[in-house]
């Protein structure tokens, strides 16, 4: 009777091990018919790269702080634009913290009447400041900040939404540390790379930077100074953060924009477009990054602008332009976020030429950084310890990226 029990049993179980491998093979085969939605494919026509010689290089800061800031000292409008126009600076954007005046932008930083364009371009803006960290916003023109400052505590996708409706270029500011960017990257531009002087505090940055670079997301890395304090017109002006005027101020570090025109717009779409570098100061070396996709001996594109790969070897070509650039220099070149090659570069003209091929299906970019002989800020004699050596970074040349992404 036992042995009958346990006969049974064993016809139960070999059942059910053959019931399991079916409905295994049955999964299995229905997988079979499975297509990866997001594999890697053909990105199809991409817009044509704008032209390289249409245009002007203008040198700004992005993130600069007037007397409207609160904790600023020492620092009205005209000082600041007074000191930019001094060291040849084109544009700047004064963003003051929106939270110190509740949204109304409109009403303190712009409506001074020392905030008007004469001769350095003022872009409108305002550092965003949030619970959830810091973005600057840029516009060629005037906008209805208070949405955007009151619609900070919503959901990205509100805030993002009103951003677009305003028309506004949103960056995220120093990413990283105490007041970092906490929203989506889907709904910004920009991101400041290089925040200060103080370059080594920049490294989360620029990994951040190469994440969402790595992801699709083409953002443009830029620069900002974050200056809050000027030199007292008076001893009797001076504040504990009076000596930040000497290390860190306007133009530390500086970025290049290629404009299509001397305008505010042209500014923001350069800008937006990518075709950007930073420097250490405005008398920095401007890092300049150029592509020939044909080999045919002319640069079809540059820093900023995104082409279909043939598979084909490209050259590209680093540069260092301006009075500066007469000195010893490293060029480090990063494709896909790792170290791609290293280049020692001399001389009245310093530049360095490579190649390499990228893939013809999948997301390819490289970008340059460039390390070596300080340049002299006499206006800010501290600011080269701060800077250590490095003289300046370029934005990404890209391959394959889908500009709808």
């Amino acid at each position: 009777m036992k042995r009958r029990r346990t006969q049974r049993m064993n016809i139960v179980r070999v059942g059910l091990l053959l019931s399991l491998a079916i409905c295994i093979r049955g999964v299995s085969l229905a997988q079979t018919g499975y297509v990866n939605p997001w594999a890697i494919k053909d990105v199809g026509t991409l817009p044509p790269v704008a032209s390289l010689t249409d245009g002007v290089w203008l040198k700004g800061d992005l993130h600069v702080h007037s007397r409207h800031s609160k904790e600023s000292s020492n620092h009205p409008i005209s000082k600041i634009t007074a000191f930019a126009k001094s060291v040849g600076i084109d544009y700047l954007c004064i963003t003051d913290h929106d939270n110190h005046v509740n949204g109304d932008v409109a009403h303190n930083t712009w409506a001074d009447p020392e905030f008007k364009s004469s001769p350095v371009l003022l872009l409108y803006g305002a550092e965003w400041t949030t619970t959830r960290g810091h973005g600057n916003t840029f516009s060629a023109k005037p906008y209805d900040h208070q949405r955007l400052y009151d619609v900070r505590d919503q959901r990205d996708a509100t805030v993002g939404a009103v951003k677009k409706e305003l028309g506004i270029h949103l960056s995220a500011n120093h990413p990283s540390g105490k007041d970092h960017f906490g929203y989506s990257y889907d709904m910004i531009e920009s991101i400041e790379v290089w925040n200060s002087a103080i370059w080594s505090k920049n490294a989360n940055a620029i990994m951040i930077w190469d994440d969402m670079l790595s992801s699709g997301r083409k953002l443009t890395g830029r620069g900002g100074s974050d200056v809050h304090h000027g030199t007292p017109d008076t001893p009797e002006q001076a504040t504990k953060n009076t000596p930040q005027a000497k290390a860190n101020y306007i133009g530390t570090p500086t970025t290049w924009v290629f404009a299509t025109a001397r305008t505010s717009q042209a500014i923001i779409d350069a800008l937006t477009n990518g075709r950007v570098s930073v420097s250490a100061n405005p008398y920095a070396p401007r890092v300049e990054f150029y592509a020939d996709l044909n080999q045919d001996g002319k640069m079809d594109m540059m820093m900023g602008d995104n082409a279909k790969a043939a598979g084909k070897l490209v050259t590209f070509r680093v540069q260092l332009s301006g009075s500066a650039a007469d000195g010893e220099y490293t060029v480090n070149v990063v494709k896909n976020g790792g170290t791609f090659g290293t280049y020692q570069i001399s001389g009245k003209t310093p530049f360095v030429e490579f190649t390499d091929t990228p893939a013809a299906l999948g997301r390819t970019y490289y970008r340059v950084v460039v390390e070596g002989t300080p340049t002299a800020y006499p206006q800010v004699p501290e600011s080269m310890a701060l800077s250590e050596h490095m003289v300046g970074l370029s934005n990404p040349i890209c391959f394959n990226f889908d500009p709808n992404f």
